[in-house]
């Protein structure tokens, strides 16, 4: 949900609202004693904020590159204990 800048005409008081793209434009001014209508400000906004997997810049590398990087990560890691062996019993 963005936020929306508001100015009163009356008044000019300057304020920020957080609301859904889907509700209607406020019209009151908030201060008390003013009842002044309120303009929404056009502005640049917030900037874009992703969040997850596939916005860096490995996940669009090359598949041979990948194969690469899976085995050099596979090369570096530690390798797995022995499991022992099972003992034989004797009957």
């Amino acid at each position: 949900m963005p936020n929306y800048d508001y100015e009163c005409q009356k008044c000019h008081h300057r304020y920020e609202v957080f609301q859904s793209m889907n509700d209607a434009k406020l019209t009151d001014c908030p201060v008390a004693g003013c009842d002044g209508q309120v303009k929404r400000l056009l502005g640049t906004g917030g900037g874009i904020i992703f969040k997850g997997a596939g916005f860096y810049q490995t996940d669009y590398r090359s598949s041979s590159y990948q194969a690469g990087a899976k085995a050099e990560g596979a090369a570096s890691a530690p390798a797995p204990a022995a499991a022992p062996a099972p003992a034989k019993s004797s009957d």
